[in-house]
């Protein structure tokens, strides 16, 4: 495909293909851009879009995932001033010595200035070690993933310990948690490794290891999903920049867990109380940043993701300190290759997680020969972009879970496996789970895999103009619930093996939408849906390939 074609698919077919839609709704007269996506434009502008673009903050399907990511998913990363060069800390590009310490001294000089970007030149460096990344501002820059290459050597059971579970059993948490490059806070890093050595198995998200470290800011008054602004009851301690979580409890009835389910009468009959896994992710907590506060209105960078009800008892809290403004660039992180674990047996060969990290970013980095990939651990409103997981085979080539939310990923790719799988071992692709919520998969290209829920009700979430070869499948334990919530939209996908397992997803996710996937059948592992009833999904443009228009929800989302 020649650049000019993408050119014209990307950008000017997708500005046209949302004038077209807003000439549609509007019944306004046809503009230029709109006779150019007429005459050239061979693809179908579904009913549902045009009713996006009546109510995009609050359409019962679709969620409005226009701000995802890195500042409000801007196209360009902070590129800040060199401050240390490794080899000046010792670092060698000889792919024998121990270069993970010289790599941390040289980031942690990097902290204590400030911030900066701490380079790595051109060549393979050997690590023993992990490279921990825990003061905002500090970026990690090589050359560039086809010249900088960090060479693994030894895992993370090796490096901290063996990691239980907290739900019970012999599972390894390193099956879905840390990495070899681990992005987060340092007092938050310190605590979770003094807990699992101590092995009082941790909570990891935004309130500590037992969610207990926060204080209420205030308290906060009703108001509807897609609503900009809330009113509260003392906005002395909010100011514009700062960063805040919005803590939703549920009430003994559930009707929280029911409202992130779309609500009526399936999840009104769902029985929720031995859902332990899931009831653990309760309360809600979802990172926004303050925009303005005027008297008690407070306005917010994001719109509300789900309804503010008294019953939930919704207020504004403080948080660990977060990571801010800081990123991994330009290498590849190559483990030592060994086979794969059995599943959920994990030894922690895991690429790079981003750990209650806010507006944070990876760019053209590769693993290879991962136990997993790329993580979203608690982390919100991160991108990554330019993305590859390769080698031997991969657990989770993706995952995002603890609650994450509003990130995205674009321009990623899972390599088909070079070595046969292993027995007993399984592939999942790219997951979501936990209550995480607005959330973007966006121009992908998955070789194996496929769109991983591991239940947990993760809801409005998206995955749009994306190519997979469907022989993955989904994990999840019983006890955590519903492998989807409400407004999942799976929107221009081409499933090249043709198995419609998590791909079309009217018969399984609650108000939801499947829009522009090719003609698919179940084999394999067939699901049912977890809610009874009428599930208010939508199916439209089903058999097509690239013909629904615009051909990329989330760029079409970001333009409007």
């Amino acid at each position: 495909m020649s650049e000019d074609y993408v050119s014209i698919t990307r950008r000017g077919l997708l500005g046209s293909a949302v004038a077209v839609a807003a000439a549609m709704v509007t019944g306004g007269p046809a503009t230029a851009a709109t006779a150019v996506a007429r005459s050239h434009d061979p693809g179908q502008v579904p009913t549902i879009w045009r009713e996006f673009t009546r109510t995009p903050f609050t359409h019962p399907q679709i969620p409005y995932v226009g701000r995802a990511g890195h500042r409000g998913g801007s196209a360009r990363f902070p590129r800040r001033p060199v401050v240390a060069d490794v080899r000046a800390y010792g670092a060698v590009a000889d792919g024998t010595t121990d270069c993970a310490p010289a790599i941390n001294r040289a980031i942690a000089a990097a902290g204590r200035a400030g911030g900066g970007t701490v380079l790595i030149p051109p060549g393979t460096f050997r690590i023993d070690g992990l490279i921990r990344i825990g003061h905002s501002n500090v970026v990690l820059r090589g050359a560039g993933s086809d010249r900088t290459k960090l060479y693994a050597t030894r895992n993370l059971t090796e490096l901290i310990g063996v990691y239980g579970s907290r739900y019970g059993g012999d599972k390894s948490s390193w099956s879905w948690a840390g990495g070899l490059i681990w992005l987060a806070p340092t007092a938050r890093w310190d605590s979770l490794v003094a807990a699992i050595k101590d092995k009082a198995w941790p909570f990891e998200g935004w309130t500590g290891n037992k969610r207990d470290e926060w204080e209420t800011l205030t308290t906060v008054a009703p108001a509807t999903r897609g609503s900009w602004s809330v009113t509260v009851a003392d906005p002395r301690p909010l100011k514009p920049g700062r960063l805040v979580l919005l803590r939703l409890a549920d009430d003994a009835d559930h009707t929280l867990l029911e409202h992130m389910s779309g609500g009526g009468p399936g999840p009104e009959a769902y029985y929720w109380d031995d859902k332990t896994k899931l009831t653990s992710y309760v309360p809600y907590e979802w990172p926004v940043r303050i925009a303005r506060v005027r008297g008690r209105k407070v306005t917010l960078e994001r719109p509300l993701p789900l309804d503010v009800r008294p019953e939930w008892d919704p207020r504004l809290t403080t948080h660990v300190e977060p990571l801010t403004g800081s990123g991994v660039e330009g290498l590849t992180l190559e483990a030592v290759e060994t086979p794969q674990s059995p599943h959920l047996l994990d030894k922690g060969y895991n690429g790079v997680v981003l750990q209650c990290a806010y507006d944070c970013w990876v760019d053209d980095v590769t693993v290879r020969h991962v136990d997993n990939g790329f993580g979203f651990v608690a982390a919100s409103a991160c991108t990554l972009r330019r993305t590859r997981v390769a080698g031997r085979g991969s657990h989770h080539p993706y995952f995002c879970r603890e609650g994450s939310h509003d990130n995205l990923v674009e321009d990623f790719t899972i390599e088909q496996r070079t070595v046969p799988a292993p027995p007993n071992t399984q592939l999942h692709g790219i997951n979501v789970e936990g209550l995480s919520s607005y959330n973007v998969w966006s121009r992908g290209d998955l070789r194996m895999g496929t769109f991983d829920s591991h239940r947990g009700l993760p809801f409005a979430n998206v995955r749009t103009d994306i190519t997979v070869d469907n022989n993955g499948r989904h994990g999840g334990d019983a006890s955590a619930g519903p492998l989807f919530g409400a407004r999942f939209t799976h929107w221009n996908i081409r499933v090249t093996n043709g198995r419609a397992g998590l791909m079309k997803i009217d018969g399984l996710a609650p108000y939801s939408a499947t829009v522009g996937v090719n003609e698919v059948t179940e084999f394999d592992q067939i699901d049912v849906p977890d809610f009874t009833g009428d599930l208010h999904s939508r199916l439209e443009l089903y058999g097509t390939t690239d013909v629904v228009r615009p051909r990329n929800l989330y760029e079409a989302q970001r333009d409007l």
